[in-house]
């Protein structure tokens, strides 16, 4: 072999460069250049490749992502929409997905784009663009209170309906936290919030109160029948013993609790004993 040929392999392998694909992933490799570029060559599996100076693989995890977009300390994710009123909300959302393996090479092909731009760019849009359209036939209150899971539902569904026939499947679209209000809406909310506590509040101490007087009702009740059946009794027993003291039994009354002794008294009157008494 001479040295010009040693010299032309050299520098192809110098051009050419090795690329790996991890277990759980799919390559998609296209070209860089030329009459074919993007146009791709093949799907590949987990392994190596020696790829030329004109080719380049794109890696497509299959197994579920998870992303969120959220506001944090160094940057700003979040995603922000409006109500039907045009009122500006902002809140933070995560999304799970997969991408079917066999559907990478239709995914390149429609957005030619790798999985962290797809995610970044075109599924964070088509969120953005759902929470838009759902949030518009709504008010900020009901967003911000019992129908932000609607809300999430619907923009679930939407965007699950673009991507499905891509072979991306969409297994979750969730909120994290709660939705950002503009500060005079949110003190708003939170005054009506408030005034709806203190008039539960006060409906619960009126139901306590009605339920307490019903109680000394029903006790004052009771006792008063208690007392009238005490009299009752009481009226019968002194009509039997009325219609049971006849004078013979009043005199033997009277001779149990004599003591014997008549009453001393002064004058030619003969004494009286009442035996009676």
């Amino acid at each position: 072999m001479n040295f010009k040929k040693i010299f032309v392999i050299l520098s192809v392998l110098a051009l050419a460069a090795c690329s790996k694909v991890p277990a759980g992933n799919v390559g998609v490799m296209f070209d860089l250049y030329g009459g074919d570029k993007g146009v791709t060559g093949q799907v590949v599996g987990p392994g190596k490749y020696w790829l030329g100076w004109n080719e380049e693989i794109y890696l497509f995890p299959t197994f579920t992502q998870s992303y969120t977009w959220a506001q944090t300390k160094n940057e700003n994710e979040s995603i922000t929409f409006q109500d039907k009123e045009g009122i500006a909300l902002n809140a933070d959302f995560g999304i799970s997905y997969a991408i079917q393996a066999e559907s990478a090479d239709d995914v390149f092909q429609k957005y030619r784009k790798g999985v962290d731009e797809l995610t970044d760019v075109v599924l964070r849009n088509m969120v953005r663009d759902a929470l838009n359209k759902n949030a518009s036939t709504m008010d900020a209150e009901s967003i911000f209170g019992s129908g932000k899971t609607e809300l999430v539902n619907k923009v679930q569904a939407d965007v699950q309906e673009q991507v499905k026939p891509l072979g991306i499947i969409i297994e979750k679209i969730y909120l994290i936290g709660s939705v950002r209000l503009p500060e005079s809406l949110m003190k708003a909310i939170n005054a009506k919030i408030e005034a709806t506590q203190r008039a539960q509040q006060r409906e619960n101490e009126l139901q306590t109160a009605a339920a307490q007087a019903q109680i000394e009702r029903e006790k004052a009740r009771g006792e008063a029948d208690a007392r009238l059946i005490q009299a009752e009794g009481q009226a019968k027993a002194n009509k039997l013993l009325s219609e049971s003291l006849t004078d013979r039994l009043v005199e033997y009354r009277a001779l149990e609790v004599w003591d014997g002794k008549l009453p001393q008294v002064s004058g030619g009157s003969t004494p009286f004993v009442d035996l009676r008494k």
